[in-house]
Formats: structure tokens, sequence, C-alpha cells
């Protein structure tokens, strides 16, 4: 890469990095308040979650007693939560997407540091650094 597109790169970084730093406190506000809620199949349990999947809250439908199998019950709280979790990981990254790139944000959410880094390193001249 030449020192032209090193310089460009470099002021694009900055921009993204302005617009970050203005914008943090909104949205930082924004994610703060992001909740999702799943519903099992079955309707019997409902799960809340906030913006790092979290558990804010879990109902239990009094139904599923009739029918008592905890294993049953486990998993579909298990599936149910996990679904609350996926969905308030899109509310997250939809409110981040103008703040810097969707992938991004999907790595930190997933906890992906390898591949985060692995996009940092091939973003720098001479690639992957590792």
């Amino acid at each position: 890469m030449d020192a032209r597109g090193l310089q460009a790169q470099a002021e694009e970084l900055m921009a993204q990095f302005q617009k970050l730093r203005d914008g943090a406190g909104e949205l930082q506000e924004r994610l703060e308040k992001v909740t999702a809620k799943a519903v099992s199949e079955d309707r019997y349990v409902t799960a809340t979650v906030g913006p790092r999947g979290q558990l804010i809250s879990l109902e239990l439908d009094p139904r599923i007693y009739r029918n008592p199998n905890s294993g049953a019950l486990a998993a579909s709280i298990t599936s149910t939560i996990q679904r609350a979790t996926a969905e308030a990981a899109d509310k997250v990254a939809e409110l981040c997407k103008p703040f810097m790139p969707e992938q991004e944000v999907r790595a930190h959410l997933n906890q992906d540091l390898d591949g985060m880094f692995h996009r940092l390193d091939s973003q720098l001249p001479g690639g992957d650094l590792r």
C-alpha cells in the first residue's frame, strides 16, 4: 500500500473513531435500554433478556405443572432464552451500525476475539501480524 493509501485509511479510521466518540453517550443510553422477549413454542415459557443477553425475567405458565417433565421444561427454557438473546444481539448490532462495522459488533457479541484480531491485523500494512 502506498503512502496515499495509508493516509486515506488513517483518515477513514479517524473519521470512524470521531463518529463513535461523538455519538457514544447517546448510543450507550440506547444500548442500555435494549430488551428482547421470546415465548416458547408451547407458550408456557416467556423470557426477557437485556442487551448482553442477561436474563431479566422468566415467566412460567402454571399449565406446565399439568404434565411435569423437568427435562422438557429445561430445554424449553434454554431455547427460549437463546432466542431472546439472539434477538437482543440483533438489536444491539442494528444500533451500532452507524458507528462501526456490523461484523465487528457481531464478533464482539460472540466473543470472537480471534476473528476480531484477524480483521484488525488484516487492515494493517503487511496483513496478519500474528
